[in-house]
């Protein structure tokens, strides 16, 4: 991704933060990354698109391998569905999920398929499953990092 590339903020409209939450359950931002989102630079949009996406895309490949990355282009285009292109594969998969998992009858005709773990099990469910994963490991990731630096740094101030 170029430093120039304008990042577009990640919200999908289901903001949890508002009532209480630390991490968004709609597009996993920590509380205070939504709230100043505006008034970041485009280095610091990108540090966070770039956690967000790669915490997403190794959620996604625990279940799917992309084979054919352009003809998954071509679909999400032929579909309509709006992905970030400078992101891999797998987030564009997820976007494709998230658009129309339960029409999706042939995996193979979009450029993905399960992995052996994943097979006969329905894509609705799958997505779900993805979804529950990425907000688990975003509120570990928030616990670990931001939660554990502030306890330090009230330690050490005291």
């Amino acid at each position: 991704m170029e430093l120039e590339q304008t990042i577009r903020t990640p919200c999908i409209g289901v903001c949890s933060t508002g009532i209480g939450d630390s991490v968004c359950r709609g597009c996993k931002r920590f509380d205070y990354e939504v709230i100043q989102w505006n008034s970041y630079s485009q280095l610091q949009k990108a540090a966070i698109d770039h956690r967000l996406a790669a915490l997403l895309s190794d959620t996604v490949a625990r279940r799917f391998s992309v084979f054919d990355a352009a003809l998954l282009a071509s679909q999400l285009q032929l579909q309509q569905i709006s992905y970030p292109q400078y992101r891999d594969p797998y987030c564009w998969l997820y976007e494709l999920l998230r658009a129309g998992a339960g029409q999706i009858d042939c995996c193979e005709y979009y450029g993905f398929r399960p992995l052996s773990a994943s097979e006969g099990v329905d894509l609705t469910a799958l997505r779900s499953e993805i979804d529950s994963e990425f907000y688990s490991l975003s509120v570990a990731h928030y616990e670990r990092y931001i939660v554990a630096n502030r306890v330090r740094a009230s330690c050490v101030s005291t």
